[in-house]
């Protein structure tokens, strides 16, 4: 009594989902009990009589028919070792007894302040008479794991319990596979992001709104938030990663709606048991915004969302002004924060495949890239994995999208740069060499998310190497195949490919010392030559 029983069913129950038998109710259903410790007690000790200590292992036997064959079934209480050697002799090796302790001062002063749904005894001494309740102690001589409970917390008592019990996995398998760009963003991430989505248990996106995913469909849609496969796996589950960057409400841009986190919820019908926000997401405000447009915009071609002064708000903690809000502190979200290391706990204790979308590209990473005119992140493999909180070692494939033409912002106005980007040429002559008419290139070739005019280069080795040591791939995508030549849109294998797509996929092979694996060919529900083997 008051050792942490009741504690840890509740905490299992609602972190695990484990089934729970209680044997109090046991024994009022067969014995007429009424919620009276003392006459439970009593009752209990008549039921090993008449059943020769065997009522709790029948009990079991009909609780697990009706459960799933992977169910975790947790017995509240027993008391005496004849009923625990029946349990084991009906399940064996299945069977986990826990045994919960605390010194005798601890007990009593726990049960003297806790609430009970039965009539208790006035005191703890009273409720100790019972001489099969003065022998409980002894059932620790045999147990599998016995935990003073006085020594841990509540959330300490779970955890190691769980533990035990293989909660958390045997082992830490490989699960997750990465996205992300390999140059300075808008490489045609959503469209490769969307394509694999269907394979995956979860869905995981960082980052925040200044980098817009799009993705064809009629018609087509920008991701600023949520994942970009999000609608092409209604069966997985969505993830904000705590390094998630959020901006709550629409805004407008360039005469054009920029959707908030609020209307991509409703746009893709986000229900709280699909949609998990991590409570440490950082909140957007209006002075964020205010600051970016004012300067970053014009002084490296930042999109001006806010998303690098609230990042660095977040950096000076107490200091920052204005104060912090983090999505724990958004009323609007309450429904679906959820600490999301949880949630990947136990989609990896479930086998559960992850999706790690990251955004912009390496190129912009905020140590590794042309500072100042960089992110507010760290956009490598790495980067993304320590905002989403997944460890390394849970890592499977790394794929890297690559365009064929890289392409910066264009400066709006004299003076203003976004940053250096190697051979520049011009969309004439990408519209001269593919055969594209140059008005459908200018038209498509406006970032997602201020529809700012792009610059455009050759395709930089240099920054490509850079990227496959910074992301150690295992594969690379390869987008925008078509501007080397608008044959490649009718490609639908590798073979058909123009000589010299083919020919600038073995050099890149060459250069990463890996496959290229995915080949966007045109923007389409059916995009991609898909060369996998995995």
């Amino acid at each position: 009594m008051a050792s942490g029983k009741s504690i840890l069913g509740d905490g299992l129950i609602e972190r695990f989902g484990v089934d729970r038998l209680q044997t109090r109710r046991v024994i009022q259903e067969i014995m007429g009990t009424e919620s009276e410790r003392l006459g439970l007690q009593k009752a209990g000790d008549r039921l090993d009589r008449k059943t020769s200590y065997r009522w709790v292992v029948a009990a079991v036997d009909q609780r697990t028919r009706e459960l799933a064959d992977d169910a975790v079934l947790l017995v509240d209480a027993v008391r005496r070792q004849q009923q625990i050697d029946a349990v084991r002799d009906g399940f064996g090796q299945r069977v986990v007894h826990v045994h919960l302790t605390s010194p005798p001062d601890v007990l009593e002063d726990r049960y003297r302040e806790r609430q009970s749904e039965i009539a208790e005894a006035p005191t703890y001494a009273e409720a100790i008479k019972s001489r099969t309740e003065q022998q409980v102690h002894r059932l620790a001589r045999n147990a599998d794991v016995v935990i003073d409970t006085s020594t841990c917390s509540e959330a300490d008592l779970v955890v190691r319990v769980a533990g035990r019990l293989g909660l958390y996995g045997r082992s830490c398998d490989p699960l997750v596979d990465v996205l992300v760009g390999g140059q300075w963003g808008s490489e045609g991430k959503g469209q490769v992001a969307a394509y694999l989505a269907p394979e995956y248990d979860v869905l995981l996106r960082v980052g925040g709104p200044n980098a817009g995913h799009k993705v064809f469909g009629r018609p087509a849609r920008t991701y600023y938030h949520i994942p970009s496969g999000t609608d092409r796996n209604e069966d997985a589950k969505i993830i904000l990663g705590p390094g998630a960057v959020i901006r709550l409400k629409d805004r407008k841009k360039r005469g054009k709606v920029i959707p908030g986190l609020e209307s991509e919820i409703r746009q893709s019908g986000l229900t709280p048991d699909r949609f998990f926000i991590d409570p440490q997401a950082m909140m957007i405000e209006d002075e964020d915004i205010e600051i970016e447009e004012g300067n970053l915009t014009r002084g490296i071609g930042s999109t001006g969302q806010g998303v690098g002064v609230a990042t660095s708000r977040k950096v000076l903690r107490p200091e920052a002004k204005p104060p912090v809000r983090l999505a724990r502190d958004e009323a609007a979200l309450a429904a679906y924060i959820r600490e999301t290391a949880e949630v990947l706990e136990n989609s990896f204790a479930e086998g559960k495949r992850v999706f790690l979308e990251g955004t912009q590209g390496t190129g912009l990473s905020l140590h590794h890239g042309s500072y100042p005119y960089v992110t507010s992140r760290e956009t490598s493999i790495s980067g993304c994995l320590a905002d989403a909180g997944i460890a390394p070692a849970r890592v499977r494939r790394t794929v890297v999208v690559c365009r064929s033409y890289p392409i910066r912002v264009k400066p709006s106005r004299k003076g203003e740069c976004s940053g250096p980007m190697g051979a520049e040429i011009s969309w004439e002559e990408v519209s001269r060499r593919s055969r594209i008419p140059l008005e459908e290139l200018i038209e498509s070739e406006k970032t997602s998310t201020t529809k700012r005019r792009r610059r455009v280069a050759e395709f930089d080795w240099k920054l490509f190497r850079r990227s496959v040591h910074l992301n150690a791939p295992t594969d690379i995508a390869l987008t925008f195949a078509d501007y080397f030549s608008l044959t490649n849109r009718k490609a639908r294998r590798f073979e058909q490919l123009s000589p010299g797509t083919r020919e600038f996929i073995n050099e890149m092979e060459l250069v990463a010392s890996c496959p290229v694996s995915l080949v966007a060919v045109r923007f389409h529900y059916r995009p991609i030559i898909d060369r996998r083997y995995w």
